[in-house]
């Protein structure tokens, strides 16, 4: 089995609004993905978590990131194909306009 980084993104305004909401009303938000959680069921290594704060470092120094990378999951799967069905109908892509799912095939490291 391959493994597959999931990063999720998020507009600026998606995220405002997620700072917003109540602790009630958020763990409702959550549901979704708890569902999703379970219908991916062992391809699914970890569930992730939200992410902020971003910071882009480069030889000459850092500054905030500003690709609205607002978490991550971390799949298995046989192949890109099979991870892109896991992802369908996903409950990010749902929440708000401006969300959006990037995948990565975790790429072995040589001699390994």
């Amino acid at each position: 089995m391959k493994k597959y980084i999931v990063l999720y993104h998020a507009s600026g305004s998606a995220m405002k609004k997620m700072q917003e909401i109540g602790p009630e009303e958020m763990k409702k938000g959550m549901e979704p993905w708890m569902i999703w959680a379970k219908k991916c069921g062992r391809n699914l290594v970890n569930l992730g978590a939200p992410l902020g704060g971003g910071i882009k470092l480069s030889k000459t120094g850092s500054e905030p990131s500003k690709k609205n990378v607002v978490g991550y999951s971390i799949l298995q799967a046989e192949n890109i194909e099979t991870a892109k069905k896991l992802l369908k109908n996903h409950p990010h892509l749902e929440w708000t306009d401006g969300c959006e799912i990037e995948v990565h095939e975790a790429q072995p490291l040589p001699n390994q």
